[in-house]
């Protein structure tokens, strides 16, 4: 599904409606789901150290990639809309493209997280005897506790800013502006996460592996769904309004 959106997206690169989503960030947010969806093959079958290794921090880049993407279209959108006002100090940014860098530096910071994580103490090939007794439980052990909670917690705070400021602004005109679609992705994040955490510390073994696949496949196909099925809605079967003119005339401009 994401590969298609994907192609479709790339096919309609030029058009008016990609144009005015910031294409280039939207494209790093579709890359970064299509990864966030390859990452749950690390938590599949028997754990080794390679996967062990891979896994969290795997997702934990990836999703910041694509919370950050999300954070740097809210920006956007908020710059674009208060530029408009006369006298605005923000015009000086409508050139600057600082979504891109948005989008570098609160990833990078994640990548850093992950970085130390991986020196200091990383996961582990665990042989758990007192699970099951009787039995051996393969499996990972995440190393440092507090890195693991500081790769989630991060990635929380970029989703909890992206879903004020979207919420902020989500009464602007709807064309060229995804803070209503944004606001709904992000409070479907945060709800399957904030709900996650409980239920992944309260099971053990396969179980706890299920419910953080089951919390990255919902997390992500909830914002490739929010943010981008209603683009591609309008480019495959509202091909009308995939121009210039429409969109200012739906946005009153």
């Amino acid at each position: 599904m994401t590969l298609i959106i994907l192609r479709i997206f790339i096919y309609y690169w030029d058009t008016p409606i990609v144009i005015a989503n910031n294409r280039t960030v939207s494209f790093i947010l579709l890359v970064s789901i299509l990864l966030n969806f390859l990452s749950v093959f690390f938590f599949l079958g028997r754990p080794v150290e390679i996967t062990c290794l891979l896994r969290q921090t795997s997702f934990g880049v990836f999703f910041s990639i694509g919370v950050s993407s999300v954070l740097a279209k809210t920006i956007t959108v908020c710059i674009a809309f208060k530029a408009s006002k006369p006298g605005s100090i923000l015009v000086k940014w409508i050139s600057f493209n600082v979504s891109n860098y948005v989008v570098l530096v609160c990833s990078s910071v994640q990548v850093l997280i992950c970085v130390i994580w991986l020196l200091v103490s990383p996961p582990y090939v665990e042989f758990d005897h007192r699970l099951y007794p009787g039995k051996i439980i393969i499996q990972c052990n995440e190393g440092s506790v507090i890195a693991f909670y500081s790769m989630l917690g991060y990635m929380g705070f970029l989703a909890a800013v992206s879903f004020v400021l979207a919420f902020m602004v989500r009464t602007l005109p709807d064309n060229f502006n995804e803070a209503k679609y944004i606001t709904f992705s992000m409070l479907l994040f945060c709800s399957v996460w904030i709900s996650m955490i409980p239920a992944y510390l309260s099971t053990k073994g396969k179980y706890m592996v299920a419910v953080e696949i089951f919390a990255i496949l919902t997390s992500s196909a909830g914002i490739l769904g929010c943010i981008f099925l209603p683009k591609i809605y309008i480019l495959l079967f509202e091909p009308n309004l995939n121009s210039r003119k429409a969109i200012l005339e739906r946005n009153n401009i």
